[in-house]
């Protein structure tokens, strides 16, 4: 898709989030995004990360083993493959020998949600991109540890992208319907549990998606309201965002049309 799109559009980024690591080993990744480099160069953000154990060994079959480690291995032969135009890596878990034609300029970034991958973004990417995360806690605990990985490897912090659910509508009972339908398994997920307790949200102990979770975990109301918001991502650390548009039940088509118009003033602002 990426690659149909670079030979019309001559400015815009390309953005993954996310790509799964344990289905598709780090050479095979770094082939599917020379390719885009190739065609929009400096214009891919490949975002990876390991995703959740139900998936992988439940889907693929295979071991989800020490998860945070796989990471580190897997952005470290991406980091030397695409940044440097070869790898001789023997880790733990990955291995990779290979040598490319030339570096490309592909930005990697990886899934965060709890201080260690968050730390990991700091050390090794050009980016954390989180997901379902609350905004106190991207402040209060993803971006001091995306810092402290930085300061440790002696480089600029990188990028704190959040990954948001958000409409423009004041029907908050509407709102909540569709959080619980369409994110209301988030919290029953081990990482995702333990990230929402550790914002505050006791209730996702026991697999509970409830009222309180959901108007702090979307972004909803009025034009104005969801526009203040927006512009004090800032206030919390964040330097970009990816809007997630909740589909509403009734009217989903004009909510979502309302919220497209709204972030595209702010873009242009």
């Amino acid at each position: 898709m990426f690659a149909s799109a670079a030979q019309r559009a001559e400015r815009i980024t390309f953005g993954t989030s996310i790509v799964p690591t344990y289905p598709r080993h780090p050479i095979t990744m770094a082939q599917g995004a020379m390719t885009v480099d190739q065609l929009a160069p400096g214009r891919l953000k490949l975002g990876v990360g390991p995703s959740h154990r139900p998936g992988i060994e439940g889907t693929w079959g295979l071991e989800f083993n020490k998860p945070l480690s796989h990471l580190r291995e897997y952005v470290t032969i991406l980091n030397a493959l695409l940044n440097e135009g070869e790898v001789d890596f023997d880790g733990e878990q990955l291995h990779a020998h290979i040598r490319i034609a030339q570096p490309t300029q592909v930005h990697v970034m990886i899934s965060a949600l709890r201080t260690g991958s968050f730390r990991l973004s700091g050390e090794l990417t050009e980016g954390g991109i989180s997901w379902m995360c609350p905004l106190p806690y991207i402040r209060d605990v993803a971006t001091p540890a995306q810092q402290e990985g930085a300061d440790a490897a002696g480089r600029p912090k990188p990028a704190m992208i959040v990954h948001t659910p958000i409409v423009v509508s004041e029907d908050r009972e509407a709102v909540r319907a569709a959080a619980r339908q369409q994110f209301g398994f988030y919290q029953r997920l081990p990482f995702y549990s333990r990230m929402l307790q550790a914002a505050g949200y006791e209730e996702a102990a026991d697999s509970e998606f409830t009222d309180r979770m959901a108007d702090g975990l979307i972004i909803s109301g009025s034009a104005n309201e969801v526009g203040d918001r927006v512009r004090s991502l800032g206030e919390y650390g964040v330097d970009e965002m990816l809007a997630a548009i909740v589909q509403l039940r009734e009217g989903g088509r004009e909510a979502r049309r309302r919220t497209l118009d709204l972030l595209g003033e702010i873009a242009s602002e």
